[in-house]
């Protein structure tokens, strides 16, 4: 019942009384049969209710009135109850039930005791408010430099349904979903949580969350600290101005110096390629792009790494450097690098040498693939071997074979000069052009000429244009200047008909060409 509708009652009710006492002045054997309402219930929370009762009559004399309760229908004094303590003058009281259960339906009304027995006003059903959830921080785990893992547990809903959970986190103690947060469904039990976009050597703060409708709760207040994101770090020797020529690198300078590095899945992996030409070469580990250290020599033990320790000598080489940064331990192995798998000449027993090209920091080379797979492999073993798992230019360690569908003459390149970022190309090259024999429709097929290493033909052409294309496709053209060609350059004119000597020479930092039209 409103307020209003109360209030309204109250008003009839107070005129009964007056009515009803004028009566009683009158004539003082009158005795009015007492009748109890049960007027309102209000004020309703999760553990406590007000319940307000009436006595239309008083009759002869109450000894006792309130408000008795239960969960079930009809509750009696034997039961639940709440005394009424207040002022007896009135006709209307009310009692507050405490210590209620959150979330349960109760059944209320007033009762009022005389000589003659206890009366019962009518029932009142209500139900109480349900409280906020309980939930517990999970322990984080998997920390890296840019993720973790952490979670929860919703173990009391609070009596309603957990509309929103997950973890709240930040730089701050007690983050809350204003800020940073995940969310990972709905409903009460166990929750997992993972974190990403993080920052390195970050201390973070990380709890619980549940939400129902009335209110969220937090877990435990968790505190933890990200790894180094990325480590880059540097390998000056006596040997990098000669290694590495025409790069701008120096000699004993880390800032110019060839990088190793970490990756934020793998923080404790520094890794790299290092190139070593000289004959014996001189060499150490800085962490920074000066001097200023720490920086790690050979220690005493083989394999390990210490801050007071000599120099490292190595003689030439292609160098797969690995360092724990953690350990203080390192490998350096020299590496020389091929293809091997179905496609190639020695099938899966060996692979097929490429060279390593010191100008393009890339090992290159042409093979002849049949239809089949291939890899990169060093040094005649398994312990060193890159495939592509994404199916595209990217290698990964001990990733999937890369398919190779048609049988040509390939120009490979394979790249490690980036670490942790290696690349490769495997390239079918022809001549195409309205000069040429298939016109700008179909390529002519150039191959590999070992000695020379340039890709070549001999094709006779009429008065037209060519240029050189990849894989049938213009992905990868070249044209422009036979000097130095370039990526989607002008068609190369063929002012002359006759046969020709045709060379693609791919180991420059700009392709180049020669065409030379054979004496008849």
């Amino acid at each position: 019942m409103k307020r209003k509708s109360l209030y309204k009652l109250l008003s009839i009710l107070a005129i009964a009384t007056v009515f009803f006492t004028a009566c009683t002045k009158d004539n003082s054997d009158v005795r009015l049969d007492p009748k109890l309402s049960t007027a309102q219930v209000i004020n309703v929370s999760a553990h406590e209710a007000t319940v307000i009762g009436f006595v239309v009559a008083s009759g002869d004399g109450f000894t006792e009135k309130g408000i008795c309760y239960n969960t079930a229908p009809a509750p009696t004094t034997s039961e639940s109850k709440m005394v009424y303590t207040g002022e007896n003058t009135t006709a209307t009281f009310s009692v507050t039930l405490i210590e209620l259960d959150y979330a349960t339906t109760y059944y209320a009304r007033a009762y009022a005791i005389n000589a003659m027995g206890t009366m019962y006003g009518e029932e009142f059903t209500f139900t109480t408010s349900p409280i906020a959830p309980t939930v517990t921080t999970a322990a984080v785990t998997g920390i890296t430099g840019t993720t973790a893992t952490t979670g929860g547990n919703v173990t009391v809903t609070g009596g309603a349904d957990i509309t929103a959970r997950g973890v709240c986190y930040g730089p701050d103690a007690n983050p809350t979903v204003d800020g940073s947060k995940t969310s990972d469904g709905t409903g009460d039990g166990e929750f997992v949580s993972a974190l990403s976009g993080l920052s390195g050597l970050t201390t973070y703060h990380v709890r619980a969350y549940a939400t129902n409708s009335a209110g969220t709760s937090y877990g435990e207040d968790i505190e933890f600290t990200t790894l180094v994101s990325v480590r880059n770090w540097y390998v000056p020797g006596n040997y990098v101005a000669a290694s590495y020529p025409g790069l701008g690198m120096n000699d004993w300078d880390p800032a110019t110096s060839p990088q190793i590095k970490s990756t934020e899945a793998s923080p404790e992996n520094v890794e790299g390629y290092v190139y070593m030409a000289n004959g014996t070469n001189e060499w150490k580990i800085a962490t920074k792009p000066n001097w200023d250290g720490p920086n790690y020599g050979a220690g005493a033990a083989a394999g390990t790494l210490d801050a007071d320790g000599g120099n490292f000598n190595s003689p030439a080489g292609y160098y797969k450097i690995n360092v724990n940064p953690t350990a203080l331990t390192y490998t350096a192995v020299a590496t020389s690098w091929g293809v091997i798998g179905s496609a190639s000449a020695n099938g899966w027993n060996d692979e097929t040498a490429l060279t390593y090209n010191p100008g393009l920091q890339t090992w290159r080379g042409g093979i002849h693939l049949t239809a089949g797979e291939f890899k990169f492999r060093a040094n005649h073993s398994w312990d060193y071997n890159y495939g592509s798992t994404a199916a595209n230019s990217t290698l990964d360690g001990g990733g999937s074979n890369i398919p190779a569908t048609v049988e040509s003459d390939y120009y490979f390149v394979l790249d490690l000069s980036h670490p942790h970022a290696y690349t490769y190309q495997a390239n079918r090259w022809g001549l195409i052009g309205d000069a040429t024999p298939g016109g700008w429709s179909d390529d002519t097929n150039l191959t590999w000429d070992e000695t020379a290493q340039v890709m070549k033909i001999t094709v006779a052409l009429t008065v037209g244009s060519i240029k050189f294309r990849a894989n049938d496709d213009w992905a990868i053209n070249l044209g422009g200047d036979l000097n130095a060609l370039s990526q989607d350059g002008a068609n190369i004119s063929i002012a002359e008909a006759g046969t020709y000597a045709i060379t693609l020479d791919l180991g420059k930092a700009a392709p180049s060409c020669t065409i030379t039209k054979m004496k008849k």
